[in-house]
């Protein structure tokens, strides 16, 4: 199994990204405008259209506001297996992300891993827009 692991600062507080992490039906609107072309939620699952046309439905695992992590699992995709996990960590006054993923067949892992990076840098360029836009 293949397992990507990447991290992101953001210039903007830990509440701030977390409130649009945990926002599970905006990653259009909110949190990756530009890489979530749309988010449609379903009873326990969202499916997510991206800007480069893939669809995929995401099984939400967990959303835990002590740890500020979330969890979940793509089903129903040319995948064999991915979960994921996002999770929001103070650094000084700023937010590191983290994500991480687990997934086969591991030949897959360089096309996703380049999905993850263009996901956190349309993150970061959406978080640190000034809020009164």
């Amino acid at each position: 199994m293949a397992t990507i692991h990447r991290e992101i600062l953001i210039d903007a507080p830990p509440g701030q990204v977390w409130d649009a992490v945990r926002d599970i039906g905006a990653l259009h609107t909110r949190l990756v405008p530009g890489f979530v072309a749309d988010t449609q939620l379903e009873d326990g699952a969202r499916i997510v259209t991206f800007c480069n046309g893939m669809v995929a439905r995401e099984l939400i695992i967990d959303v835990d506001d002590t740890t500020r992590r979330i969890a979940w699992a793509t089903v129903g995709t040319a995948m064999k297996h991915y979960s994921a996990s996002f999770q929001v960590f103070p650094e000084n006054g700023r937010t590191r992300g983290v994500w991480i993923a687990d997934l086969l067949p591991h030949e897959m892992a360089p096309a996703i891993a380049a999905m993850i990076e263009q996901g956190l840098a349309a993150m970061k360029r959406a978080m640190e827009m000034p809020l009164d836009r």
